[in-house]
């Protein structure tokens, strides 16, 4: 015993002066060693190696850390599984060039196990924060022995790899520190699972706890936000040679970092904040209930902003009928011919189900992916594998689907195998040599109807283009809105016929282009009629732009256009009858706004926000609506919310976004500040008109015309008081309650709220960045101040802005404002 003290002794001390040699390094060699007090510095002074001691512990252990950042953050441990227990711990390259962590208490306490010999090898801490061992004598700077990016500890930092090289089946896998305390591997990992579709796959144990979805060429299907993110690029790549996930900061002076926390069971994105010195936690996964595998069974979707979360898909039923037990999963309303007699139905918006029974064809397109999977009579459903530059490759499903669920903006498709007599599913090429026949007699009859019809129409639409322009004088649409009325034309006879000749007791209400009247057709189809006033000059225009913009429209959220009456000085537009009429009627009602719990209103906001997206990006057109307002958002029976009135909108054309105007219409209370003053009108002013729509729907009470006994704001003003002094959740409408409120929901709500606001254009989010907010629980940055802050003591004891008004459902429309 006393010879080996004595070798370590004398070992430790030709290591000492052999040290001398180097001051701060990022580099030894065979001849050199690090021991403690001494680490290793990457060249640019970014990385750190050396020992240290985690959270409360007296263990060492050997690991990489930020340099710069005052907080000790270590991103990787040599020793995880076997540490320290006093400061006799030594890196060294042994002589056959392994690289080895010896103590003099227990010998060998890690290896880099390489089987390769090398006498020239040396170890290097890159500015990537990768260790590396490599042969001192080959050329090729790329080439390494060994390296730490390929044994993560429980972080993933930038060009790091995560995935697997298939050629030798070595897996890159990171997986939690047990505690603070101790960096030993604990149950929670996170890696790519292994399948002829990959998907990122966090459990717990055994247990999946949480899947991202299949890579679609944009981003992880789990993980739509990604496609938004300015800070970071990924990186998917799946070949015959690997499969890894990587990600890079699109600033070289971003640093980040993803975490696996073991104490809260999520897997955590951090950015370090220069201005504060601190971390600050960017996103996280799971970001809601939504996100826990599998949490609705077989053929259930899950939507955060639904009660329950749990629902059934179209064409499906709760498999527990009598206990509505949603977490059952789903069964079909109709069998399968498991043939091609069947359909399918297109669902929009989800994260696709688990690819664990799938398989890609990357050479496929989409009808063909829908025929191969008709084929075979285990395939559920299909979609393209890769939805960026249109959509590419097909992706089939086999066995029961599950883990979906809904987003609101930014999901993919998914075409599900349905009974053909469904309502929705398309079995358009069933028998289709039969019918060829039937088919072309068909068409031809047709087209003879169409050429005498369509003479009529052309008549009609001429007259109305004529006594439109006549109106408008120079109008801003340069386009011809002949081309443009795509409509199905009702008579006259029939839509009287409908609202019993116009009848009061059908009269719904009126607005500045004339009355509305409920109507029901003779096959019982309820319908809303909006019919021009003779007398109005504006309601011509509107009516006009109504017809060209709503027929080019259809989204879940938009009020459906269902056709118009053209007949002499009689015209009308003809929609979907919303048996809940509008918002305003609920939220700003003390008896209906019950009726309104969080959930609900929380749906509705989302909706509208999708309605937006629509307009704003993913529609033919690219449409600023320029009057929306609680009035202006309808209601149906399941108090879904549809954007309507549609006559003040304007379109842009290829890359524009915004314009300006000398006549400015809305409605105050609602109209952003560039607007209202100058006539610039753009997506960003419609989003300044959501968020004063967000505020009133968490507070229950109009912008325009709110009083509160504490302060002369209006609610803006009053929003912005009670956030800056911490105060948010005095802004939510009390009939709401503690135990029926989401509060961090709506606080939340309350912040994009504000962000929406901003007092300046640029500085508000795009309808895209709301929705994906509204959806996860990211963090979000601080709002400025908002436009249109009003303090009524300013305005002088005169002012009917110092007097609180009634709380009317009718607004007051601002038709002419000169800009200036």
């Amino acid at each position: 015993m006393d010879v080996l003290c004595l070798f370590f002794i004398s070992f430790k001390l030709l290591l000492f002066f052999s040290g001398l040699c180097y001051a701060t390094t990022d580099t030894i060699s065979s001849s050199q060693s690090l021991s403690e007090g001494r680490t290793l510095v990457s060249k640019n002074q970014t990385f750190e190696l050396g020992f240290f001691s985690p959270g409360s512990s007296k263990n060492r252990y050997l690991g990489i850390w930020y340099k710069k950042i005052p907080v000790q953050t270590v991103v990787w441990v040599a020793n995880r599984l076997n540490p320290i227990n006093d400061s006799s711990g030594i890196l060294m390259i042994n002589r056959t060039g392994n690289l080895v962590l010896m103590s003099q208490s227990t010998s060998i306490v890690w290896s880099a196990n390489l089987t390769k010999v090398s006498s020239s090898a040396v170890v290097q801490l890159l500015d990537s924060g990768n260790l590396v061992l490599r042969d001192e004598q080959d050329g090729n700077l790329g080439t390494y022995l060994w390296q730490s990016f390929d044994y993560p500890s429980d972080t993933l930092i930038a060009e790091m790899k995560l995935g697997w090289d298939l050629k030798t089946g070595f897996e890159r896998r990171i997986s939690a520190w047990r505690s603070p305390d101790d960096p030993s591997p604990g149950d929670f990992t996170w890696g790519i699972e292994l399948q002829e579709n990959p998907e990122i796959i966090m459990r717990k144990g055994s247990t999946k706890f949480y899947r991202s979805g299949p890579w679609n060429g944009l981003g992880f299907s789990g993980s739509p936000e990604l496609r938004l993110n300015p800070i970071f690029k990924y990186k998917f790549v799946s070949n015959e040679e690997e499969v890894y996930y990587m990600f890079n900061a699109t600033k070289k002076s971003a640093i980040s970092r993803i975490v696996m926390n073991e104490t809260s069971n999520a897997l955590e994105r951090f950015v370090w904040n220069e201005e504060n010195q601190s971390w600050k936690l960017y996103a996280s996964v799971p970001r809601d209930r939504c996100d826990n595998y599998n949490l609705c069974g077989s053929y259930g979707i899950c939507i955060p902003s639904a009660l329950p979360i749990c629902q059934c898909l179209e064409g499906f039923k709760s498999k527990s009928l009598e206990s509505m037990d949603w977490y059952q999963g789903c069964i079909r309303n109709k069998p399968l011919n498991y043939s091609k007699a069947d359909g399918f139905i297109k669902f929009d918006g989800l994260k696709v189900p688990d690819a664990t029974h799938s398989s890609v064809n990357r050479s496929m397109n989409l009808k063909e992916c829908r025929e191969k999977c008709l084929e075979n009579s285990s395939c559920m459903a299909y979609t393209n594998s890769d939805i960026s530059g249109g959509g590419s490759g097909c992706t089939m499903w086999f066995g029961d689907l599950m883990d979906m669920k809904q987003f609101p903006a930014g999901g993919q498709d998914l075409y599900m195998r349905m009974s053909a007599s469904e309502k929705g599913a398309n079995d358009e090429h069933k028998n289709i040599p039969i019918i060829v026949f039937t088919t072309i007699a068909a068409v031809a009859v047709v087209a003879v109807l169409l050429l005498i019809v369509g003479y009529y129409i052309h008549k009609n639409r001429i007259n109305l283009v004529e006594k439109t322009e006549t109106n408008r004088g120079s109008s801003h649409r340069q386009d011809d809105p002949k081309d443009d009325l795509e409509l199905p034309l009702f008579e006259l006879d029939t839509i009287s016929n409908a609202t019993e000749n116009f009848s009061i007791n059908n009269k719904l209400g009126e607005g500045g282009f004339g009355p509305v009247y409920k109507g029901t057709l003779v096959d019982g189809q309820e319908i809303a009629v909006k019919r021009l006033s003779k007398i109005s000059g504006q309601g011509l225009n509107e009516f006009t732009n109504e017809v060209i913009l709503i027929a080019k429209l259809q989204h879940r959220n938009l009020v459906k256009l269902l056709g118009c009456c053209i007949e002499g000085d009689e015209k009308m537009l003809i929609y979907e009858f919303m048996p809940n009429n509008s918002l305003d009627s609920f939220i700003f009602d003390q008896t209906k706004s019950t009726v309104l719990d969080w959930s609900k209103r929380f749906q509705i906001i989302c909706g509208i926000a999708r309605g937006l997206l629509y307009l704003h990006q993913d529609s033919r057109l690219r449409i600023i609506h320029r009057d929306l307002k609680a009035s202006n958002v309808l209601l149906d029976h399941e108090m879904n919310p549809k954007i309507s009135d549609f006559g003040l909108a304007r379109t842009f054309g290829g890359d524009e976004t915004e314009g300006n105007t000398k006549r400015v219409v809305g409605t105050y209370g609602y109209m952003a500040p560039e607007y209202a003053t100058d006539g610039l009108f753009s997506v960003k002013s419609d989003v300044f008109s959501f968020g004063i729509l967000m505020l009133e729907i968490v507070s229950g009470s109009k912008n325009r015309g709110f009083y509160h006994p504490d302060d002369n704001h209006n609610l803006i003003g009053h929003a912005w008081k009670l956030w800056n002094e911490d105060k948010q959740l005095e802004l939510i409408d009390s009939v709401l309650g503690d135990q029926s409120c989401n509060l961090s929901e709506a606080i939340r709500c309350i912040h994009i709220s504000l962000l929406c606001v901003q007092q300046y254009p640029e500085d508000r989010p795009n309808m895209s960045s709301v929705v994906v907010m509204l959806g996860s629980e990211n963090e979000l940055p601080q709002p400025k101040q908002p436009g249109f802050l009003m303090d009524r003591k300013s305005q002088g004891p005169d002012s009917s802005l110092g007097k609180p008004e009634s709380s009317s459902t009718n607004e007051i429309t601002i038709s002419l404002l000169e800009a200036r």
